[in-house]
């Protein structure tokens, strides 16, 4: 599929724009960690893909987009039709840039820990927004996926995005992201570190990256509470708890997460991520998520492991502006029984 980027950029005589906010998604920088990389005695190189810096402000900027392009391309979306999405902010973000870029309804749900920051960015762009509990089974009616189901079966001739159980949501960073990576790091990447949640970035970077070398490593974060490491271990399912990092981990098994193309997985708790995040924030003028603290928790541990010669690129997926009420707000972290 031809990218949004290749699609829509204009070249009219001397003037070279996007033919909408949509043609902005991708080409985002990679920038090298140093003061953490030092701090922590590592000498091969990490580099941070700030996918915070696409337009709607996250890495699922391309994946939403990828998605819906091909629904109206295939006649699954209609012109004017409603987009429903289970999100945890931001994927509903890039849903309702693109609704309100395109002239598309979006309704979206999400779970209660959702920040206040993300809920009302979705309401801005004009998505009707359903919030529901999060501590809850994941088939439970109440559940924010279980929730989207229900409303797109109410509303005939909805599209659903089903980022979750989407295999274009791999196909997306398959054709996009990991091709970006690999030209901006001229094929000397060597190990790819990211947080798994739907799990379509890492498993479609991975794919890419392996079928042009196999001898990248690709290494995952996932927080105390999600069912993914042990998954990756032995093809076990635990019983899920709730943790407060937003955006990576899961509570049931989704086609958009590939684990064959994972080597290793770390766990991390909520306090390393947003030790993490606040870290990179403070030393390295990146300011960061909470999913993206949970990836360069792991990049950095798993540096260490590795020879100088190494490239390692890590993805951060969105930044500290969506938590700003949370994480980053030191009432927040004492209400929560978190250090700051």
């Amino acid at each position: 599929m031809e990218t949004t980027k290749q699609a829509q950029v204009i070249e009219d005589k001397s003037m070279i724009y996007f033919n909408d906010i949509c043609g902005a998604i991708g080409d985002t920088p990679l920038v090298k960690i140093r003061n953490l990389t030092a701090e922590a005695g590592i000498s091969c190189t990490v580099l941070a893909k700030l996918e915070f810096m696409n337009p709607g402000g996250s890495v699922k900027d391309r994946m939403a987009v990828f998605v819906i392009e091909d629904a109206i391309a295939n006649g699954s979306l209609k012109p004017g039709g409603t987009i429903i999405e289970a999100t945890s902010g931001n994927t509903g973000a890039a849903v309702a840039m693109f609704a309100a870029a395109h002239g598309y309804k979006a309704l979206l749900t999400a779970p209660d820990k959702t920040s206040p920051e993300k809920l009302n960015t979705l309401r801005a762009f004009g998505a009707e927004v359903v919030v529901c509990k999060t501590d809850v089974p994941s088939d439970s009616p109440d559940n924010y996926y279980e929730t989207a189901k229900r409303l797109h079966r109410e509303q005939p001739g909805s599209f659903f995005l089903e980022q979750y159980q989407n295999v274009k949501n791999i196909d997306a960073h398959y054709e996009t992201t990991g091709p970006e990576i690999w030209r901006q790091t001229e094929g000397k990447m060597t190990c790819f570190v990211g947080g798994i949640g739907t799990g379509g970035t890492v498993s479609g970077c991975a794919r890419y990256f392996k079928e042009q070398d196999p001898n990248v490593e690709v290494v995952a974060a996932d927080p105390f509470g999600s069912i993914y490491y042990q998954f990756h271990k032995d093809g076990s399912v635990i019983e899920p708890s709730t943790y407060l990092v937003e955006g990576i981990g899961e509570d049931m098994i989704c086609k958009s997460m590939d684990m064959s193309t994972i080597d290793k997985i770390y766990q991390v708790t909520d306090q390393e991520c947003f030790d993490a995040a606040r870290a990179m924030t403070r030393k390295e003028g990146i300011f960061a998520g909470g999913s993206s603290g949970a990836a360069m928790k792991v990049a950095l541990e798993h540096a260490k492991t590795l020879p100088a010669e190494a490239v390692m690129v890590v993805i951060l997926p969105d930044s500290g502006v969506k938590y700003v009420s949370k994480m980053y707000s030191d009432d927040w972290m004492t209400e929560k029984g978190l250090k700051f």
